[in-house]
C-alpha cells in the first residue's frame, strides 16, 4: 500500500490514519509540479494529492480514502461499530472536507478565483476567513465536553487536526476556542501524529 502526498497538505490526514491502523505502508513524497506530470495523472487524473495504491487498485479524494482504510482495517476502530456511530463520523469528515477543506481553498486561491486582481483577492480572502472562524466556531462547540470530534477517536479527528495546522500557517485567529485548542495539543502530543509529521519533515 503507497500513499503519495507533498508534505503538509490533506494527504497529511490519511498519513496519521495509516499510523493510527499501525499495518505496513509506503510513501511517495512528490512535488505540485510532479502532480502535473503523465505518470501521476495516469493514477490521478485531477492532479492532486493523496493517491492510494493498494496492489492492483488506485483510489483518489481523500474521503473515500479514508474510509476504504477504516472499512478494510475495522479493529482501528476508526469508522465506527453502529449506524449512528458511523454517520457521526461521516458527518465529521463531511463538515471538515466540503465547509472548512473548501473554504481554505478559497483563501490560498484567492487570486485566481479573483481572476488576477489583487483587490477583489483581497476582499475574497478576508470573507473567506470570516467563514472559517464561524465553521471552526462550530467545532469547537463540539469538542467543549468531549475529546473527540464524535466522542471517540475517528477518521474525522486528523482532518480537523491537519485544518488547525493551515489555519495557523495562514494565521486564521481563532480568538477563545480553548477546546480547539486542547484538541490540537492533544493530537500533537499522540505517536502517530508524531511519527506521520516526522515522516514529513514538519514540525
Amino acid at each position: 500500500m503507497k500513499l503519495y502526498y507533498f508534505p503538509g497538505a490533506c494527504p497529511l490526514v490519511t498519513h496519521i490514519a495509516l499510523e493510527w491502523i499501525g499495518k505496513p505502508y509506503e510513501t511517495c513524497r512528490i512535488t505540485r509540479e510532479q502532480t502535473k506530470e503523465a505518470e501521476y495523472l495516469a493514477l490521478n487524473p485531477v492532479g492532486a494529492v493523496p493517491t492510494l495504491v493498494d496492489g492492483d487498485f488506485v483510489l483518489t479524494q481523500s474521503v473515500a480514502i479514508l474510509e476504504y482504510l477504516a472499512e478494510l482495517n475495522p479493529a482501528a476502530g476508526l469508522l465506527g461499530e453502529t449506524l449512528r456511530e458511523r454517520a457521526e463520523t461521516r458527518r465529521w469528515l463531511a463538515f471538515c472536507n466540503a465547509d472548512l477543506h473548501r473554504t481554505f481553498a478559497l483563501v490560498f486561491g484567492a487570486l485566481h478565483f479573483g481572476a488576477g486582481d489583487e483587490g477583489v483577492a483581497e476582499i475574497l480572502k478576508g470573507k473567506a476567513v470570516e467563514k472559517l472562524q464561524g465553521l471552526f466556531a462550530v467545532a469547537n462547540r463540539q469538542l467543549e465536553d468531549r475529546d473527540w470530534l464524535t466522542g471517540q477517536r475517528s477518521l474525522a479527528d486528523p482532518y480537523l487536526y491537519t485544518l488547525l495546522r493551515w489555519a495557523d500557517a495562514l494565521s486564521v485567529e481563532l480568538p477563545g476556542m480553548d477546546a480547539l485548542r486542547r484538541f490540537q495539543a492533544r493530537l500533537q502530543a499522540d505517536a502517530g501524529v508524531k511519527a506521520a509529521l516526522a515522516a514529513q519533515d514538519l514540525t
